[in-house]
């Protein structure tokens, strides 16, 4: 099979089928752009060549003038005319997902997942817009060759970039997985600065270019802050569209209370994780359900939920380095889809999912105006609402005061970067950030 040879110069070519479909590649400065659209191999698929039959009978490289003609290759240089399968005609309208941190290891799970019809399903096809730096400029290359050579036949477009505007033009929805980890020696309010500059110039660009709809998922740590960053500098989205990603840890929290209580993890519910994902977090085990019963009910050794169980999901991620070597990936792309399937699917009758919102307006006393993990609940049309019957006792309380204190303590280290005055930062610097839980 033809591979996509992307090099120093950029061209522009196109696939025309029923669906108008392209590979391009153009000349800009700083970046690749490609489009791959992969064809379904079927018998009643027929492919002809766009020039006259009684002129060549096999397809051909368009003539043109040497001195004009596009740098491309192989089959890129064709133009086809694909008749529409019958397949096709029940697909959605495309949407356009907008992947930063694209070359990481996360992405090189949750990617294929996205192609495959995994997250938005069997009918939906997408296009994948994805950000690298220019370092990581030659391995998202990589990613794409690989994406091509999968042959998934609802992805229909592949584009990859260093330029955060031209990443985010049209995007439904924004993952944003990119963010500097923490190196020896570097202070927590230094990373929290090189961070929120990331996130604040890819808020510029989502305000600038994206759907007026599109839906983030903030990934990058420490997400809770990243995600007030980017959308403070997003005042044309709606606050409500942005999300810090705490799925995982929820993930983290029913896997203990299901092997604590001798059951399969599909037995608990109405999980909720509250605060910033750090060890701070807090998950909630007075309002999470164990096969429909209040989890204080199944499990009698309330010390140990208050304890081990608390301090097991903080530090998870935690032990998980010093087993692994580094963070985790493949768990972490299993939670973002797991995030964007609790958007996009009604949320069962009675049940709840976690993930952090804005607080503005919020029903449980929570400080206004940070990103706040709470309890929500959506009817499947990307859009949620925040759950009002749950209970507070003083145990629960007082672990969200500490949480919410860190994330206020937090925004005003970025005040430069949310529009609201001059940083003072004042955070513990051999406190764990969320990167290296």
């Amino acid at each position: 099979m033809a591979l996509t040879q992307l090099n120093n110069t950029y061209s522009k070519t196109q696939l025309h089928s029923s669906s108008q479909l392209s590979f391009l590649s153009r000349t800009l400065p700083r970046h690749h752009h490609c489009t791959l659209a992969p064809l379904r191999r079927t018998q009643h698929a027929r492919i002809s060549c766009s020039v006259a039959p009684n002129q060549v009978q096999v397809p051909a490289v368009q003539t043109q003038d040497p001195k004009n003609k596009p740098d491309c290759y192989g089959v890129f240089c064709l133009t086809y005319d694909l008749k529409a399968e019958e397949e096709t005609k029940s697909w959605k309208k495309l949407i356009t997902i907008a992947v930063s941190g694209a070359a990481g290891m996360i992405s090189n799970h949750l990617l294929f997942k996205l192609a495959s019809g995994e997250v938005f399903g069997p009918n939906q096809p997408v296009a994948l817009k994805l950000l690298g730096s220019e370092r990581s400029l030659q391995a998202l290359e990589g990613v794409a060759m690989e994406l091509e050579d999968s042959l998934f036949p609802l992805l229909r477009e592949v584009i990859i970039s260093i330029d955060p505007y031209e990443v985010f033009q049209d995007a439904d929805w924004a993952l944003l997985i990119g963010a500097k980890p923490r190196g020896p020696g570097v202070e927590r309010a230094a990373l929290l600065d090189i961070n929120g500059q990331i996130f604040a110039e890819q808020g510029k660009a989502l305000n600038a270019v994206a759907s007026r709809n599109v839906k983030v998922i903030v990934v990058g740590n420490p997400c809770n802050t990243n995600a007030l960053i980017c959308l403070k500098n997003a005042p044309n989205i709606p606050a409500k569209n942005f999300h810090a990603l705490t799925r995982l840890d929820e993930n983290r929290a029913k896997c203990q209370l299901a092997l604590k209580a001798g059951v399969f993890y599909d037995k608990v519910s109405n999980m909720t994780i509250w605060g910033n994902h750090s060890t701070t977090q807090v998950p909630d085990f007075l309002n999470a359900r164990i096969d429909g019963l209040p989890v204080k009910e199944v499990i009698k050794d309330h010390k140990w939920l208050e304890e081990e169980f608390t301090e097991k999901v903080q530090k998870r991620g935690g032990v998980l380095i010093q087993k692994w070597g580094r963070s985790s990936a493949a768990s972490t792309s299993v939670s973002i889809v797991d995030a964007i399937r609790s958007l996009i699917t009604p949320t069962p009758e009675g049940d709840w999912f976690s993930t952090g919102v804005y607080t503005s307006g919020n029903p449980y006393g929570i400080a206004e105006d940070i990103v706040f993990s709470m309890p929500c609940r959506s009817k499947g049309d990307g859009d949620y609402e925040l759950v009002k019957d749950v209970i507070f006792d003083d145990y629960l309380r007082q672990k969200l005061a500490k949480t919410e204190a860190e994330l206020l303590a937090e925004k005003k280290c970025v005040a430069h970067l949310t529009g609201e005055g001059i940083a003072v930062c004042d955070l513990p610097g051999d406190t764990m950030l969320p990167g290296e839980m």
